[in-house]
């Protein structure tokens, strides 16, 4: 039972992240042969788990970033496909013990890992992943490249751990809550994007532009997953709709709703996020009060705001294709609220 909440004025937008498909495809056909590959072992269970999440049907993005930000300075080696898969590995890790900390039954429209295996073997799989992926780093030898990409797991990390501390927390400021999604989520875009140029460009100010269009991508990314959250599909946010509100997390929409509502509302939201009172009937007078306080729209706002931040990034670059690529691919990223 769910009640959708209005998330856009108009149609659906038109941005596609077809042209970033299209021109990293044959590169990325190589990444999805080594991703299988490595996540292969002698341990029957690790394939099994590893597989399930890798074919779900996730959309690659953040690998895609990789061999486009390597790929729009000419770079023309092999590295690239082995930092992309890297990536992809320390995504699916994190995925795998996300649905652990946040007890959640689906990923992508499918049953979580955790669900048919139990939390001990996503907990020891996702760290296999891990393995598998800074092995992968060492084999590129890039110094730059592997400081880059262990420093954003480290951050990654860190941001879990931040997160604990927030759930359930309705003083939860909104900088606290960016600081939270800056670590969890777009340290992992900004890492992603920064190594293309470190391996194709000496140029610093290339790198910096890739690692601020990651960042600012990210956040705006994870702040769409959040009003989604409150009124996209199941099959456009890759789980439940709700299943923040039902797991009691304080995201940006919640802090907004929260801090603009009357003593009433907040008492409502003490009960449903810090009491557990989170059933239909307790979301559905949710996304009422989130709709009368402009908590989504608002949301959006500043989803809208880091992906500007993100184009202008990259506006003293050359045109190009990719170029063009990348800058759809935050139109994409926002358009899924329309």
């Amino acid at each position: 039972m769910g009640v959708v909440v209005s998330l856009g004025d108009g149609k659906r937008g038109q941005a596609s992240i077809a042209p970033l498909v299209e021109l990293t495809r044959a590169d990325m056909g190589r990444v999805n042969e080594l991703i299988l590959s490595k996540a292969g072992s002698d341990v029957e269970m690790i394939p099994e788990v590893a597989n399930h999440l890798i074919s779900s049907g996730g959309k690659r993005l953040r690998p895609m970033l990789t061999i486009a930000a390597a790929q729009i300075f000419g770079y023309r080696g092999d590295l690239h496909v082995k930092l992309a898969a890297s990536v992809e590995f320390m995504h699916t890790a994190t995925l795998l013990h996300d649905d652990v900390v946040d007890e959640s039954d689906l990923r992508r429209g499918k049953r979580t890992a955790r669900m048919i295996w139990g939390n001990q073997a996503s907990v020891l799989v996702g760290d296999f992943l891990l393995g598998q992926a800074f092995r992968m780093m060492v084999e590129v030898g890039s110094l730059e490249a592997l400081d880059i990409l262990s420093a954003a797991a480290t951050v990654i990390a860190e941001g879990e751990v931040m997160q604990l501390d927030v759930a359930k927390n309705l003083e939860t400021t909104e900088d606290e809550y960016l600081q939270v999604i800056r670590a969890k989520t777009a340290a992992l875009f900004s890492a992603a994007c920064e190594v293309g140029p470190v391996i194709a460009s000496d140029n610093r100010s290339d790198r910096a532009a890739l690692r601020s269009y990651g960042t600012n991508l990210g956040l705006a990314f994870q702040l769409v997953d959040d009003a989604l959250d409150y009124g996209g599909k199941a099959e456009t946010l890759g789980k439940n709709v709700g299943d923040d509100f039902r797991e009691g997390k304080v995201t940006l929409p919640v802090i907004l709703s929260y801090r603009r509502g009357s003593d009433e509302d907040r008492a409502f939201w003490k009960r449903a996020i810090e009491g557990g009172e989170n059933g239909d009937a307790e979301l559905q007078h949710a996304l009422g009060l989130i709709t009368r306080t402009g908590a989504i729209g608002d949301t959006v706002a500043r989803a809208r705001h880091f992906g500007g931040i993100a184009r202008d990034a990259l506006a003293p670059m050359p045109k190009s294709r990719h170029k063009t690529a990348l800058l759809e691919v935050i139109d994409f990223c926002i358009d899924r609220v329309n």
